[in-house]
Order: structure tokens, then C-alpha cells, then sequence
């Protein structure tokens, strides 16, 4: 796709998120089979679940803008969820894993944080105030994850460091 025009760099963006987004969907399952904490258990679910949702809500816009949802693959996030991939493969303490896997989730979070920002200020230039709604709701999530995350690494890393 050519870029000549805002719109155009929103769709190919929310194209990258919606990619990234299914991704994560694939990645999680496995993470939270990983985790030996309940709260971090607890907490992916909750993200899994929120992600489906914001995935819905990219298919929403789409549909708005009579765009394809399908672009190419994200590499940003492909990248970030094989590191991710090669952490549960290390033998490593369930402590020092559940530290590991709060590090990895956050670097995705900081990823779609960055990414909902940009395509919600494209959103409001271009007038999309509907889609700015929903694009902040799932910005909002993201934050949200990311304080959880936070939360649960206060004691997971100290359970880690003791391991």
C-alpha cells in the first residue's frame, strides 16, 4: 500500500496494531501456562480476554473505514513475543520465570501503548471522534496493564531475588 495520506498511514497502523494484536492472542495462553504465580496467572487472563475485545474493536473500525483489517505481519511485535518465546524455554526457578515473563509483557505493552497513541492522534486529526473513543478505551486497557504488571512485580521480584 502506498502511503500518501494520513488516512493512509492510520489504516497501515491499525493494520500493524490489528496484526500485533493476534499475535499477542496466539502468545498468551502459553505465558500464563508458564506462570507459578495465581496473581500473574490471574492478570494474563484478564489481558487475554481485554485483547480479544480490543482486536474487536480494530475489526469495528475497519469495517467504519471499509478498510482491510489484513496488512503485513508486525515485526516489532514478532520479535518481542520470540524473546518472550525463548525466556519459557530457559531452565530457569518459577520465581525467576514469573520476573522474566513481567519483564517480557511489559516490553509488549510499552509496544501497543506507543502504537494506540500514534493512531489515536490520526484518529482525531482525521475527525474519527467515534474511533478515538475506542482507541482510548483500549489505550486506557494497555495503561492499565501495565500498572497491574507493575503491581505484581513488586513481589515476584523479590520472590526472585530470593530463589
Amino acid at each position: 500500500m502506498k502511503l500518501e495520506t494520513l488516512r493512509d498511514l492510520y489504516v497501515e497502523q491499525l493494520q500493524d496494531l490489528y496484526s500485533a494484536e493476534n499475535q499477542i492472542i496466539d502468545a498468551l495462553p502459553k505465558m500464563i501456562e508458564s506462570a507459578s504465580s495465581e496473581d500473574l496467572k490471574e492478570g494474563l487472563q484478564t489481558h487475554l480476554k481485554e485483547t480479544e475485545q480490543q482486536a474487536q474493536r480494530l475489526e469495528q473500525i475497519f469495517k467504519e473505514l471499509g478498510a482491510k483489517s489484513k496488512g503485513s505481519e508486525c515485526k516489532g511485535m514478532k520479535g518481542l513475543l520470540q524473546e518472550g518465546k525463548e525466556l519459557l524455554a530457559e531452565d530457569a526457578e518459577p520465581e525467576v520465570l514469573d520476573a522474566g515473563i513481567i519483564a517480557s509483557c511489559q516490553r509488549v505493552e510499552h509496544y501497543e501503548m506507543a502504537g494506540y497513541g500514534c493512531v489515536k492522534t490520526y484518529a482525531k486529526l482525521l475527525g474519527f471522534s467515534e474511533q478515538v473513543k475506542l482507541l482510548e478505551q483500549t489505550l486506557n486497557e494497555e495503561k492499565h496493564a501495565d500498572e497491574v504488571l507493575n503491581e505484581a512485580a513488586e513481589n515476584i521480584n523479590i520472590e526472585a531475588k530470593a530463589a
